[in-house]
This record gives structure tokens, C-alpha cells and sequence, in this order.
């Protein structure tokens, strides 16, 4: 196997990234090389590039790629309606192939050897970055640190970083791993690894708790074109910037909170509480405005195939075959889906009000409870004597 002389690490600058870069250095006598994204979690990223140096690190990557991260991973499973388990919008899951993308181009362009990560041998993390870098570049190696080293606790990277003066803040404020960008914030550990137990005013962080918020509703107006985004009451925006418009909107109005036990790739259940304010909206607009403009077959083909998409996306199957198959299908069936849905945010809630559409299949004559020339009622007679041949011939035999 070849000696790994350079590797990329995903880094955040804080305790866990920063630890696993003096521990590289040290287990593997190599240069380090770190990659931090702006994936619009609202983190001060100012001071990123200086920590790595400070910390033994050879060169500091610091991008924003929110526009991307919205335009090319948001908007397509959004487009696919993927939801996981019902519930979880996929706010991680979604970020970790772009990251892991980017950390796999830095280690080619860099001649790296090998990528890193600070995702733990019981996550799902692991296998989404890992999985990304065998589709892009099988011969690169992935080093993760928390699989390999003897460190246990928070309280022994601590005392790691203390021993070789690695300059971080800890603070025991809030007990929580948290992940945050653009679409989502996560908690998880603390009072939340017991199910039981009500989440602390600290897992409020991008929304009001829904009875905080305003009294008086606000309506809003969202257009579309072919499945995506791209207006916010009347106002052309940028995918990344429509995204945070409605996660301000949405957070003021107490919307996207959800908290859920869900089971992990690797085979446990995690509890976690999601905060996903624009993507709640966005998921209730863009449902209320297929339901006027998609084929009735095609909505339920596509829906048959909501949790299988979302499965390769929770599971870090992004760049395998299987999902950008599946990604055409569900591109094909968005076509359509151009309008405009005006919807009310009010305690928690995100109700479509109205929604119209150049491609609307709803047909007002057909559909009156008034007298119509165009439907014959008495049709639905024989309609019913034939589906109920199957129904029929099964009773004779019971």
C-alpha cells in the first residue's frame, strides 16, 4: 500500500477537527491539508484558516458554496419529494456528498493520498463521505480517525488538545452535536438520548417554539418552474438566497421543528430534533401545486419511488447509478410543475391558500357540482359494474 504523504481533512476548526489534525500529523508523519465549506450554517469562517496553521496544518481550503449546495443537491431531492421515514427532510444527509466531493477534487488536484473525516464508527457520516469517495476516486484511502484511535470521550480529545496546546475553546453550555447549513439544523445527545425526555430551549435555534410566534398570519407566494423554486412573492431569487429568505419566514412563524427517533444505516435507532423552517415551506408548496398540474399516474409512480430515492440519499448513495437513474424519472415528472402557490404561515404551520398554474389539469367543468354538458354521470355506472368483476368473482368463492 502506498505511504500517505498528504492528506485532506474535512475541518470545522473546532474541538473534534482540530484534534483529529494534530493526530493525523502525528499517527501518519504527514503534510495535512484542510477543507472547510460555507454551506450557509452561520458560522463565523474568518478565523478557519488561521487555526489550521496554528494547529500543524500545511494549507487551509474555506469555500462558499451555498449556491451550489441549493442548486445541484436541494433543489434535485426536492424535486424528487424525498423524504425519509416519513418525516426527516434529509438536511445532513444531502450536505455530505458535496463536501465529500470537494474534499476528493482538493486531494487530486493536491496529489493527496488519502481523505479524512471526524464522523464516528456509529453514524450514518461515515458512509456517506466514504461511499462519495469510492464513486469519484476509488484509489484515494479515507482515514477516520474516531475508527482508529484509542480516544473515547469528549474528555479525553480534551485533554489530547491541552497536552499538545492545540488552540480551542470548550465550553459545556450546550451538550449537543449539532449540524447546520442551509437547509436544516440538527440536535442530538444530551436530554435527547432519552426518547422520553422533552428537548431544552437550546434545540430552538433557527425557529420561535411554535407558541411564540406572531399572533397574525403572513401569507406568501412562491413561484416555481419545472419542480424548483425560483421566486419568492413575486421577487426573482437565487436558490440559496429563496432558501434562507424562507428559513427567516419560516423560522419567525415557528415552522419545520420536528423531532423523531429514525434508524441509522448501521443499524440502531438515533434520536434527533431537526429544525428545517424553508424546507417545510417548500415541501407543502410544491406537493399543493403538483396536485393541480402532474398526471394522477405519474404522481403515484413517483410517490412509490419517494422512499426508495430517499433511502439512497439517507444511506450516502448520491453518486451511485441507482439514484441518478432514478434522478431522470424524477426529473421527468416534475416538468410540469410551474405556478404559483400562495400559502399562509401561521404557529407552525405553512397552509396553501390558492395555486395556479400555465400547465393546470384541473378542469372546472368537469369537476362543478353545478350542471355541466361535458360529463355524462350515468357513464359511472358501467365504470363501476367493471371494477367490481375482480371483487365479484372473489366473493363467489369465499
Amino acid at each position: 500500500m502506498k505511504r500517505i504523504e498528504k492528506v485532506v481533512l474535512a475541518y470545522s476548526g473546532g474541538l473534534d477537527t482540530s484534534v483529529i489534525l494534530k493526530w493525523i500529523k502525528n499517527t501518519y508523519g504527514c503534510e495535512v491539508i484542510t477543507f472547510t465549506a460555507d454551506l450557509g450554517q452561520n458560522e463565523d469562517l474568518s478565523g478557519v484558516e488561521k487555526r489550521c496553521l496554528a494547529t500543524g496544518g500545511s494549507k487551509a481550503y474555506v469555500e462558499d458554496l451555498r449556491e451550489e449546495f441549493a442548486r445541484d443537491f436541494i433543489f434535485p431531492m426536492l424535486r424528487a419529494g424525498a423524504i425519509y421515514e416519513g418525516r426527516y427532510l434529509l438536511g445532513t444527509s444531502i450536505a455530505r456528498p458535496l463536501i465529500a466531493k470537494r474534499l476528493v477534487e482538493i486531494a487530486l488536484k493536491e496529489g493527496a493520498q488519502a481523505i479524512a473525516h471526524g464522523a464516528t464508527g456509529k453514524g450514518n457520516d461515515q458512509v456517506r463521505f466514504e461511499l462519495t469517495a469510492a464513486a469519484l476516486a476509488p484509489s484515494l484511502r479515507c482515514i477516520a480517525p474516531w475508527r482508529e484511535w484509542d480516544m473515547k470521550s469528549r474528555t479525553d480529545l480534551v485533554n489530547y488538545a491541552k497536552e499538545h496546546e492545540i488552540p480551542v475553546t470548550v465550553t459545556k453550555a450546550k451538550p449537543y452535536s449539532c449540524d447546520g447549513n442551509l437547509l436544516h439544523l440538527s440536535f442530538e445527545g444530551g436530554e435527547l438520548e432519552d426518547p422520553w425526555e422533552e428537548g431544552g430551549p437550546y434545540t430552538h435555534s433557527m425557529s420561535v417554539p411554535a407558541e411564540e410566534a406572531p399572533g397574525e398570519p403572513q401569507v406568501i407566494m412562491i413561484d416555481f418552474e419545472k419542480g424548483d423554486p425560483v421566486g419568492l412573492n413575486g421577487k426573482a431569487l437565487s436558490p440559496a438566497k429563496l432558501i434562507a429568505e424562507l428559513n427567516r419566514l419560516g423560522g419567525k412563524h415557528g415552522i419545520g421543528r420536528m423531532d423523531m427517533v429514525e434508524n441509522r444505516f448501521v443499524g440502531m435507532k438515533s434520536r434527533g430534533v431537526y429544525e428545517t423552517p424553508g424546507g417545510t415551506i417548500l415541501h407543502a408548496a410544491r406537493r399543493d401545486l403538483e396536485s393541480l398540474c402532474m398526471d394522477r399516474e405519474v404522481m403515484h409512480l413517483r410517490d412509490s419511488l419517494i422512499p426508495r430515492y430517499a433511502e439512497m440519499v439517507y444511506y450516502g448513495f448520491w453518486f451511485s447509478p441507482e439514484r441518478e437513474v432514478l434522478q431522470t424519472l424524477m426529473d421527468k415528472a416534475a416538468e410540469r410543475v410551474t405556478g404559483t402557490v400562495r400559502l399562509k404561515l401561521y404557529k407552525g404551520s405553512a397552509v396553501p391558500l390558492g395555486r395556479k398554474s400555465p400547465n393546470s389539469l384541473y378542469n372546472t367543468e368537469l369537476a362543478t357540482f353545478e350542471e355541466d354538458r361535458v360529463y355524462d354521470q350515468r357513464d359511472a355506472a358501467g365504470f363501476i359494474r367493471l371494477q367490481g368483476l375482480r371483487i365479484r368473482g372473489y366473493k363467489r368463492l369465499g
